[in-house]
């Protein structure tokens, strides 16, 4: 028997949860502190907008995509009635949060995963295949969107940021041990840009920058160190690395030479979804785990700290 999921949250991302997993066929229900909304949602996807507790009830797992400060009441509520966990980003307020959620989902033996929807990309898929920008002492990444009136309960840090973020500290493969930066609330209550300049215990280096209020979309990263440099434009869907050794030849660097790759879109959402009932149904392991989620929400609330200070 197929694996009934409910969504509690269902404003504009909670929405596409939804649908998605209602064209799968596994949508229980779904909630929203806003019956109208929940009432849309519901009738749209064909399935009943209930409360928590009847919501719960009715399924073996649940997508939490309320905002933010209720992650961790809604998770810790699921749990405790023995429901598997998929919790957007980030996965809660707090680290203390954060720990609680994972700690709990462990002692009940449930699969507990978070929405670092990125790591199911194709992009990223590419990247991690490829290889390219191993041993990297020196990271950048770019993440900006013109505004957008929405995620505003959260610092761009936690809405934007918080992928890349979670994709350096995976290609650093060290702990932080420096975080400083800036930023500055723009459009909202939080800040709406940043730039954060963080070092890792390896010595390696990294500046990410995010904005959601930007004049257009930028999305890209730079890898450098002694085997060569790395450029990834996610929009242009290209990969471009420069080593020893590389497929097209550059006239300035005997012995050196470009190796390009591109990618083809899928559906990120449809694949973290995916991986979450093959969790759930086969054991799979958990590649956004609770653990995962913890680092980047630790990385990022320092970066948020640094711009306070």
């Amino acid at each position: 028997m197929a694996v009934r999921v409910g969504v509690l949250g269902v404003g504009h991302f909670g929405r596409f949860h939804a649908l998605k997993l209602a064209a799968r066929g596994v949508l229980a229900g779904v909630f929203d502190a806003d019956p109208a909304r929940a009432a849309l949602v519901a009738a749209e996807c064909g399935v009943p907008a209930l409360e928590v507790g009847p919501l719960l009830g009715a399924s073996d797992a649940v997508v939490i995509t309320a905002p933010t400060a209720f992650h961790h009441g809604h998770a810790m509520l699921a749990i405790a009635a023995g429901r598997h966990v998929f919790v957007e980003k980030p996965v809660a307020a707090s680290t203390e949060q954060a720990r609680q959620i994972i700690a709990a989902a462990a002692a009940a033996g449930l699969v507990l995963q978070v929405g670092h929807i990125e790591r199911y990309s194709a992009a990223i898929r590419t990247l991690t295949a490829s290889g390219a920008g191993a041993g990297a002492l020196a990271f950048e990444a770019t993440r900006v969107a013109p505004f957008r009136p929405r995620s505003l309960d959260v610092s761009v840090v936690l809405d934007l940021m918080i992928h890349d973020l979670d994709l350096v500290l995976t290609l650093a493969a060290s702990p932080l041990a420096e975080v400083r930066a800036v930023g500055a609330a723009v459009m909202s209550a939080h800040p709406d840009f940043a730039v954060a300049m963080l070092r890792f215990e390896s010595g390696a280096t990294a500046t990410v920058t995010a904005s959601r209020i930007s004049i257009g979309l930028e999305r890209r990263l730079r890898m450098l160190g002694p085997a060569g440099e790395t450029r990834v434009d996610f929009l242009a869907r290209s990969l471009e690395t420069v080593r020893p050794g590389g497929a097209e030849p550059v006239a300035t660097m005997p012995g050196w030479g470009i190796d390009r790759a591109t990618w083809t879109e899928h559906d990120s959402l449809e694949a973290e979804q995916a991986a979450f009932l093959a969790s759930i149904e086969q054991g799979a392991p958990v590649e956004a785990s609770g653990a995962v989620g913890l680092a980047a929400l630790d990385a990022a609330l320092r970066v948020e700290a640094a711009i306070r200070s």
